[in-house]
């Protein structure tokens, strides 16, 4: 999910979206992928008009695109690479206050994962696949992409909340996936969440994406592993916990026990679970969004 608002930088996917052409084109590949040559018969255009539009809505990251030889010849062929867009509009006035604060995916303070697993710096892969030793290398403190088959990893975020401030609600988002031996676009996996000890509910990753490669990956970056996920965005408030604004547990803000000094946040793949296909987190550096997790509090205080 793309998470948007009236920031100037995203002037060109505001663009794409302002088309009916290019709404068109959303609507043909909900359906299935399709080459550019498929597109324009569908809508009674041209290849070269379909191939402009295409490239305004790879711009604004709602499609991917791929070259596939087939019969003889090559195509580019188009597929979403989003589930929604949610714009944040500018507020008149609130009488909340926030922290917010990002943490790089190696600076996991906590884990227990097993194979398939691996771990990623922008510059090399840190020692070798399949091997949980390696996450407790110095330089994992630098990595932008991290993945493992079962077990969890665990952040700590300092909490600058003092007495008289009351969290009124939390955001935790992530650019998260399967994890699939090589990829797997169909690769379901059930990946669950904790904060400060408490569950907040689990999300099914539907796959483990590579298919095109991830905007922002390096050039060095195998094309046969994970490229990309899904942007997820956990709000825990005060009438439950939801991921992309839908409902994900009955879980309230005030049922989580806070710390003193920080929040710890647990993404786990549980061995019994229903759908045990691992996890792979993104960070900046890898796959499409150039961001690592930002841990956002709200709160009230009584000295306004």
């Amino acid at each position: 999910m793309i998470q948007a608002n009236t920031d100037k930088r995203w002037l060109p996917l505001y663009e794409a979206l302002a088309s009916e052409v290019r709404l068109s084109i959303l609507d043909l590949l909900a359906k299935r992928t399709l080459n550019v040559k498929e597109i324009a018969a569908s809508l009674g255009l041209s290849s070269a008009i379909v191939t402009m539009h295409v490239r305004k809505l790879e711009t604004a990251g709602l499609v991917s695109t791929r070259m596939v030889r087939k019969d003889g010849g090559t195509h580019k062929m188009c597929e979403l690479s989003q589930e929604a867009v949610h714009i944040e509009l500018p507020r008149l006035s609130s009488s909340l206050k926030s922290h917010e604060i990002s943490v790089p995916i190696g600076h996991y303070t906590s884990f227990d994962v097993y194979p398939t697993c691996g771990i990623a710096t922008k510059e090399k892969i840190i020692g070798q696949f399949d091997d949980p030793r390696f996450f407790l290398e110095p330089e994992r403190m630098n990595a932008g992409i991290l993945w493992f088959g079962h077990g969890y990893v665990e952040y700590k975020f300092p909490n600058y909340l003092v007495p008289g401030q009351r969290p009124a609600a939390i955001e935790i988002a992530m650019e998260l996936g399967s994890e699939a031996p090589g990829t797997n676009e169909h690769w379901p996996s059930d990946i669950s969440f904790e904060l400060n000890g408490k569950a907040l509910g689990t999300w099914t990753s539907p796959g483990d994406f590579g298919q095109s490669r991830g905007r922002y990956s390096p050039d060095w970056w195998p094309e046969w592993v994970n490229q990309y996920g899904l942007l997820k965005m956990i709000r825990i408030q005060s009438d439950g916990t939801y991921m992309d604004g839908q409902l994900l547990s009955s879980v309230v803000i005030d049922d989580i026990m806070p710390d003193r000094n920080v929040w710890t946040f647990r993404i786990a793949v549980q061995e019994g679970a229903e759908h045990v296909g691992g996890a792979t987190l993104f960070g900046s550096g890898f796959g499409n969004y150039n961001q690592d997790i930002l841990f956002k509090i709200m709160y009230q205080s009584s000295n306004g």
